[in-house]
């Protein structure tokens, strides 16, 4: 098992890219040779002992032995754990964009806020954020007809607008309350909203979400069917967007 500990050095007031802090990149590497691998702050090529400061503890030659703990705020670092196939990394602050974006197996745990697009495409692993997300969690980006496709993300706290815009596959957890348009033109998947939101499943051709709080504003395409239970409690269903012909199902407290 290998243990890397990194420790932001500064607080970053440009944007840094870091794909390279991912359990993959590490396995097998010293602490020299993790601190050689290469972000870019802004347009500037960095290596990752210029930014933070690196402990390493034991050794591992796959990424499921791999774990990363970043103590400190990287708020301003992005796609954090992007394209991981497994292992785990623990963010005790905040972290940027796309942190999590097509991982394909793992954990990743966000003591903190996440900004947006944390989850992009995944298609495996899990996600927990600690704190609050900003907008797309799940979704895919600028673009992609598809967004996340497995795996499963968690907000404890709240998520801003469009949470899972087209999502192919997969489950969303919020544990507080959703901006608006969670599911835009979803095509498979799972959210679950135990807080409120409003307008949710436009454009749904397939998936399931479930809003446990109140919904202020119904999208007016959708066809009621009744009343069903699930887990329980007693939802009323709803099938839809009909204008696009959708079967997606959504349950509303």
């Amino acid at each position: 098992m290998q243990t890397v500990t990194l420790v932001p050095k500064e607080q970053f007031k440009i944007s840094v890219e870091g794909e390279v802090i991912t359990p993959d990149y590490f396995a097998g590497k010293s602490g020299s040779e993790i601190g050689a691998l290469i972000a870019y702050e802004g347009n500037m090529p960095r290596p990752l002992s210029e930014l933070f400061e690196i402990k390493v503890n034991g050794s591992a030659e796959t990424a499921d032995d791999v774990k990363i703990e970043i103590n400190g705020n990287v708020a301003r670092v992005k796609r954090i754990g992007e394209g991981m196939t497994g292992g785990r990394i623990m963010i005790e602050g905040d972290v940027d964009m796309r942190c999590g974006a097509k991982m394909k197996g793992g954990i990743i745990t966000i003591k903190g806020n996440a900004d947006s697009w944390v989850g992009q495409e995944m298609t495996g692993g899990e996600i927990n954020v600690q704190g609050n997300a900003a907008f797309y969690v799940g979704s895919g980006y600028r673009g992609e007809s598809c967004g996340m496709r497995g795996g499963k993300i968690t907000v404890f706290g709240n998520a801003n607008d469009f949470a899972g815009e087209h999502m192919c596959g997969g489950e969303i957890v919020i544990k507080g309350n959703a901006g608006i348009m969670p599911g835009l033109s979803n095509k498979g998947g799972r959210i679950v909203i135990e807080g409120n939101t409003t307008m949710p499943g436009s454009e749904m051709t397939k998936g399931t979400i479930i809003v446990k709080g109140e919904v202020e504003n119904m999208m007016p395409v959708y066809q009621r069917e009744g009343i069903e239970a699930i887990d329980g409690v007693e939802f009323t269903k709803y099938v839809g967007d009909v204008i696009v012909s959708g079967k997606g199902e959504l349950f509303v407290k």
